[in-house]
């Protein structure tokens, strides 16, 4: 009985007694088994594989994820069109953490269990945890988009878990820390610890407050753009952290008076005058205010880890302790995911006057609280 003829592809016998196998691609390339076969069946074997994957149209082409990472991620971090300090943390971690393992390999290369290994030496060399997720949530990013490209076929990332960050539980400033920050923090920058703990606003937001922005007969503030500040000092003013960011907030009515005090004595003139301004007149800067709120800090005795950002944490709690739902605490403090948008969408202007409202009578009962220390000063407006 004759031989059936070969339908796809084609092998022939090598002088060193092993099979190489090829096959006319969908590109019309002819394509060459990566290696040869032991056996005649072997080589049959992988051109009926190359042959399902035509027929189901998941074939790809080999030479595909022949393209160095460090090329392809550094254009992917330059094209998703990103905000500055999303982009100062993405270029930071690839080129802290990953790129110094991947940069000299092409993408193909990069295969599951070797970034298992980059993992690991990671969690142990950094012993920092948190970094370690931030910085495998983008390499699994990258790979993901050279997947929907076509040039791999499978992402290697596949270890569960591995980019959840498990911070741990940040501490809560009392009414009465919050206060000595804002005295010994000086009266310049008192109303920037208040509305960071009580509005709660992010610094960068703080940094774009302008005259504008503020309604001090109802006690509303309007934020609208952010300027975070680089590593390189660049202020990069441009839209909030996501579309919730730009907001109404209004303020409990004990801030009335530093609020006046600060629009009266150290705002910049003029509608478009920003509300918070150095010494000298210049924009508020991350660097020269940090140094002040490390010396208070201390001065509180509040720990070292307990960032000027961690107000907000302050301000979440006690909203939520004032009566406010997880909506109006979402609303309040700018924050916005798939889950969050229904929130957004149903915390109105009268409800967020109440949380304030509650706020200001919480805030009000504490500062009457006796303390236990008498000789230690009061603060209050």
């Amino acid at each position: 009985m004759a031989a059936k003829k070969r339908s796809f592809g084609r092998v022939r016998k090598l002088p060193s007694g092993r099979h190489q196998a090829r096959y006319l691609g969908p590109d019309g390339i002819d394509r060459p088994a990566p290696h040869t076969f032991r056996t005649k069946k072997e080589a049959d074997d992988w051109l009926a594989d190359r042959q399902s994957e035509v027929r189901s149209r998941d074939w790809q082409d080999p030479d595909a994820g022949a393209v160095n990472f460090k090329a392809y991620a550094l254009e992917w971090v330059n094209e998703r069109g990103l905000s500055p300090t999303t982009v100062e943390l993405y270029q930071r971690l690839l080129r802290l953490h990953i790129l110094p393992t991947f940069e000299a390999r092409d993408l193909d290369e990069i295969i599951a269990p070797r970034v298992r290994a980059w993992r690991a030496e990671r969690l142990v060399s950094t012993k920092a945890p948190t970094t370690v997720a931030k910085a495998y949530r983008l390499l699994k990013a990258i790979m993901e988009t050279a997947v929907d490209d076509e040039l791999i076929r499978r992402n290697p990332c596949r270890i569960k878990g591995a980019g959840k960050e498990s911070p741990a539980e940040r501490e809560i400033a009392t009414v009465e820390q919050v206060d000595a920050l804002a005295d010994v923090i000086g009266l310049r920058w008192r109303l920037m610890v208040y509305l960071g703990a009580y509005g709660p606003l992010r610094p960068e937001e703080q940094a774009e407050l302008r005259r504008k922005d503020v309604n001090l007969d109802t006690m509303v503030l309007r934020i609208r753009q952010a300027a975070p500040e680089l590593t390189t000092g660049r202020r990069a003013i441009g839209e909030t952290k996501s579309e919730a960011g730009r907001r109404y907030l209004v303020l409990p009515d004990f801030l009335y008076t530093d609020l006046r005090r600060h629009l009266d004595w150290y705002a910049e003139e003029g509608p478009e005058g920003l509300l918070f301004v150095g010494e000298k007149g210049a924009p508020f800067r991350r660097s020269s205010f940090g140094r002040k709120w490390r010396r208070a800090r201390a001065a509180v005795g509040l720990p070292e880890d307990f960032r000027f950002y961690d107000l907000r944490h302050t301000g979440h709690t006690l909203t939520t302790r004032s009566g406010a739902t997880l909506k109006d605490t979402m609303v309040r403090a700018g924050q916005s995911s798939e889950k969050a948008a229904l929130f957004y969408q149903h915390s109105n202007l009268d409800r967020q006057k109440e949380v304030a409202s509650g706020l200001d009578a919480m805030v009000r009962a504490a500062r009457q609280t006796p303390k236990a220390d008498p000789d230690q000063k009061r603060s209050g407006t």
